[in-house]
């Protein structure tokens, strides 16, 4: 798999933002086929000088919700937990 499709965004939500600060760790949502080899050799490419630990995956499922015509579902996704080395950081906003 290519390292350009792998991943799709980080996800920068309260419990992320919790977690990066206590535990160093990044979330981002990947595609449904990636590997943990694979998002960890895409995290080597688009951040070079950040030492990727461990990383851990669950496939978030899609939620059921009620429609005009009837039940209807999202669409299940692939998110992806990244603990990176003590003292690496990946900054998504500089000067916020």
């Amino acid at each position: 798999m290519s390292n350009l499709n792998v991943l799709k965004r980080p996800i920068l939500s309260e419990k992320s933002t919790a977690q990066n600060e206590a535990f160093n760790q990044i979330a981002f949502e990947v595609t449904l086929s990636a590997t943990k080899t694979d998002i960890k050799a895409a995290l080597a490419r688009f951040y070079p000088k950040v030492k990727v630990v461990s990383v851990n995956t669950t496939i978030v499922p899609g939620k059921a919700y009620r429609t005009k015509t009837g039940v209807a579902k999202s669409s299940s996704w692939k998110k992806a937990t990244v603990t990176l080395k003590a003292g690496d950081k990946i900054e998504f906003f500089k000067g916020v």
